[in-house]
């Protein structure tokens, strides 16, 4: 005997072309529950029930079409874990191949690292950036900010010393605190000691080098030392690669080399650039990490390791490795780390407060009212 169809439960009945007109009012035309109750001589109540069933009966399509959220149980997790004061992690929407598409990763990271420093910042701050990918995708998200200069705290790494991205982040983020921008128009590395010791005491980038002990908190992108947007090892001849192999050279931050352990590696090529130093870094109040480690998260753990960074905005992949990595110092902290992986919850892309300061993702929802479709 064959087995019974399984019965699916439909939505109760209602008015379609009322329940339409109730939540063309509400959703479109921004009017309260009570002045639609009032309009149609319902009780508000019935206007509840009348939307609730406007999205059952699909009369009413609600669209959010940012692919992003922020992972509050992560972000705090990942400041308790690692002793940071914020930690802002975004979940990516996955694409048709099961992944997130890592063209977009870097972009809303930007976004979030840049809505974090808007709350954060305050009035006469000097803000840092360096000349990473990371800092373009932040400055063309920031918005307003506090009056505040901003410093660039790295040389160019491309060949237009002019127009290179990194300058014009700098202006972007200058102009959005009405303050001045400090740019380096000098490359990050030069061929020897002395030519960069040269461009140093020029005027302009002696006046952008004399701002950097005054920098309170700045945004630097974290990777490995030898990844596709680092600007040490592809200026390196083989030689020299070898060497900082040897050395143990792990990650880079701001153009200083770390190994394993978040020490910075010496070498003769810091003669021979032009960037912040790890003792400069050490001194910004508030050094906010933006980095997505994929697989490979021995960049960033060496970077928090490292004790500079005291915020890390990074994805909910890389985040969840990072705390689920059995650390030779010991697990993760009860009920922090392991509270926040075990909840998986996340919060709809809006505000959410992480670490002490808020942070925000721009929200983008579509109401389309189709009155066409029947109960």
């Amino acid at each position: 005997m064959a087995e019974p169809a399984e019965v699916v439960a439909l939505p109760p009945p209602i008015d379609t072309l009322l329940a339409a007109a109730v939540a063309r009012r509400f959703y479109l035309e921004n009017r309260s529950k009570v002045e639609i109750a009032k309009e149609f001589g319902i009780s508000r109540f019935k206007v509840a029930r009348l939307l609730e069933a406007a999205v059952a009966h699909e009369i009413v399509r609600i669209d959010i079409t940012v692919p992003a959220e922020v992972d509050v149980p992560l972000g705090r997790a990942l400041t308790e874990r690692f002793g940071l004061r914020h930690g802002v992690v975004v979940g990516l929407s996955r694409g048709q191949g099961g992944t997130a598409d890592p063209r977009q990763t870097g972009r809303w990271l930007g976004i979030a690292a840049a809505r974090l420093i808007s709350e954060i910042a305050e009035e006469g701050d000097v803000l840092g950036l360096d000349g990473s990918h990371t800092a373009d995708a932040f400055s063309e998200a920031v918005g307003r900010l506090p009056l505040c200069d901003v410093v660039q705290l790295t040389g160019v790494r491309g060949r237009d010393l002019a127009h290179d991205s990194a300058i014009a982040a700098v202006r972007r983020t200058a102009a959005a605190g009405g303050g001045r921008a400090y740019p380096l128009h000098v490359p990050f590395l030069l061929p020897d000691a002395a030519t960069a010791a040269l461009l140093r005491s020029q005027p302009a980038t002696a006046e952008a080098l004399d701002r950097f002990g005054l920098v309170t908190k700045a945004v630097v992108g974290v990777g490995a030392w030898d990844g596709p947007h680092s600007p040490v090892h592809d200026a390196l001849s083989e030689r020299e690669r070898h060497t900082l192999r040897a050395a143990g050279a792990c990650a880079e931050v701001a153009g200083q080399i770390l190994d394993a352990d978040g020490r910075p590696v010496a070498t003769e090529l810091t003669s021979r650039t032009i960037s912040v130093d790890v003792a400069g870094l050490h001194e910004v109040t508030e050094l906010i990490g933006v980095a997505s480690g994929g697989r490979d998260t021995g960049a960033i753990r060496a970077a928090l390791k490292s004790g500079l960074l005291t915020g890390l905005v990074t994805d909910a992949t890389t985040a969840r490795l990072l705390l689920w990595h059995d650390e030779p110092d010991g697990p993760a902290q009860d009920g922090g780390a392991q509270a926040g992986v075990a909840t998986g919850g996340s919060v709809q892309a809006g505000s959410a407060q992480v670490g002490g300061a808020q942070a925000v993702l721009p929200e983008a929802v579509s109401v389309r009212a189709n009155s066409g479709r029947g109960a």
